[in-house]
């Protein structure tokens, strides 16, 4: 088995939200793999007096943890049970009612010899390799699907859209959140690869088209996540350069993060 991963901050003069993690088990049967993208809170008021890398931190250990140590549990109830655990964290101290509590987007992956189960929730991804090399991205699309022109106001986007029906859902305060992810299980035999990243690093297929789904996995398989990243920075300086502008939300780097595991 090989397990490759690498995170890089947006800035350097601010802290890495993503989070990620992958552990085996002692029996030396299959794994586990967390990937998170903490989501970066507006600089006013936003009801925590913790950051969001306490926030990221404290889940994706509490996802890891629940997904190798209680296998009895769907992957939806770990993130459920996570999501309290965390939110019992900081109950006392911060206003976790707030729309702008620490908040994340989630992939889980957990595998063994029989199947590999997933959960996604919002705008991260993860691809998964069948044996013959063809790559099914899954993905919360909820973001993609709303109106153009929806994320332009954060009040709008605060008021009827984050964690709102009809609106995107991200992991916060809110246990019963873990219903609305993306869930599902595949055979193992059905899976030789799989790979998961933030929308950080998919922005290399999903913002520059470089490539499809299954590029992008075949460049992760050649050069790693760290050469992902790397190739990402490389195309956001040259847009930065030229005076394109096609990033979502703004921001020209952006914390990215990427796992490849092969199995």
């Amino acid at each position: 088995m090989r397990i490759e991963l690498a995170t890089a901050p947006g800035s350097p003069e601010r802290p890495n939200e993503d989070w990620i993690s992958a552990a085996l088990p002692a029996s030396g049967q299959g794994g586990v793999l967390v990937l998170l993208d903490g989501v970066t809170p507006p600089l006013d008021d936003h009801g925590c007096v913790h950051p969001v890398p306490w926030f990221t931190a404290r889940l994706g250990g509490a996802l890891a943890e629940l997904s190798g140590s209680r296998r009895d549990l769907a992957l939806a109830d770990v993130l459920s049970a996570s999501i309290r655990r965390t939110a019992d964290a900081h109950r006392a101290t911060c206003d976790l009612s707030h729309v702008r509590t620490p908040q994340a987007t989630v992939v889980l992956v957990r595998w063994d010899e029989h199947a590999v189960e997933y959960l996604v929730l919002s705008d991260s991804a993860l691809l998964l390799e069948g044996p013959d090399g063809t790559v099914r991205a899954v993905l919360d699309d909820r973001l993609d699907r709303l109106p153009p022109g929806s994320l332009a106001s954060a009040a709008t986007v605060d008021t009827r859209l984050r964690n709102k029906e009809g609106g995107f859902f991200t992991a916060a305060a809110d246990p019963s959140v873990a219903s609305r992810a993306v869930t599902g299980s595949v055979p193992a035999a059905e899976v030789r690869s799989l790979a998961a990243l933030t929308d950080g690093a998919t922005r290399w297929t999903e913002v520059f088209h470089e490539g499809d789904w299954t590029a992008a996995l075949g460049l992760l398989r050649k050069v790693g996540p760290q050469g992902l990243i790397d190739r990402v920075r490389e195309l956001e300086r040259a847009d930065a350069a030229a005076g394109r502008v096609r990033l979502r939300r703004g921001k020209t780097h952006d914390d990215a993060a990427a796992v490849f595991v092969e199995l």
